[in-house]
């Protein structure tokens, strides 16, 4: 008698999961849940990301790889120690996966802001760690968030990021300072070019 065992799941290169991306209905990208779940259940092979990532020791650098209306699919590349800003995503919802490495990611809360003024004040929340098989979403109700790439784990990372709605400008935070802004936002590279 064999005992059956759970299959491995298999990944997808970057090509299939694209594709099956666009397949999703407008609706998915209005709901958390639903391209959570999508991530979760389609791991993406790391080797076939190669021809999107590209490396810089100053800053982490932002790769797209696919845009249409309602999405936009980005690869960042961190390198040990590297992080993001404290910072917004527009109003657009925002999943987040890890086929490299590991990161983590600190949520806060905003208590006050006033942008023309540039001034704010926030508080860290929970933190959530993602990798291979932990996809995470930001909350559309606190969506204030920093990446960070732990130095103690010595390792580059590569998250893919599928925001709802492309966007160029997001606003960033300092805790430390309560200041915030506007940033217009750069891809580091366009379709693997």
């Amino acid at each position: 008698m064999s005992i059956a065992t759970p299959r491995a799941q298999s990944q997808l290169s970057i090509q299939e999961f694209t594709s099956e991306l666009r397949k999703l209905p407008p609706a998915s990208f209005e709901r958390v849940d639903a391209v959570q779940r999508f991530l979760r259940e389609h791991p993406v092979d790391p080797d076939s990301l190669s021809p999107y990532l590209c490396w810089d020791h100053q800053h982490y650098t932002r790769n797209l790889i696919d845009k249409s209306d309602l999405y936009e699919l980005v690869a960042i590349c961190w390198e040990v120690g590297q992080a993001s800003s404290i910072h917004n995503h527009r109003d657009q919802n925002c999943w987040m996966a890890a086929p490299i490495g590991t990161l983590m990611v600190q949520n806060y809360r905003v208590m006050a802001q006033d942008i023309e003024a540039g001034t704010c004040k926030i508080e860290p929340t929970d933190t959530l760690e993602m990798n291979q098989t932990n996809p995470v979403a930001v909350d559309p109700q606190e969506p204030v968030h920093r990446v960070h790439n732990p130095a103690e784990l010595k390792q580059r990372a590569v998250s893919l990021h599928v925001y709802s709605r492309p966007f160029d400008t997001c606003v960033v935070y300092s805790d430390q300072q309560g200041t915030c802004g506007v940033i217009k936002l750069h891809y580091t590279t366009q379709y693997g070019h």
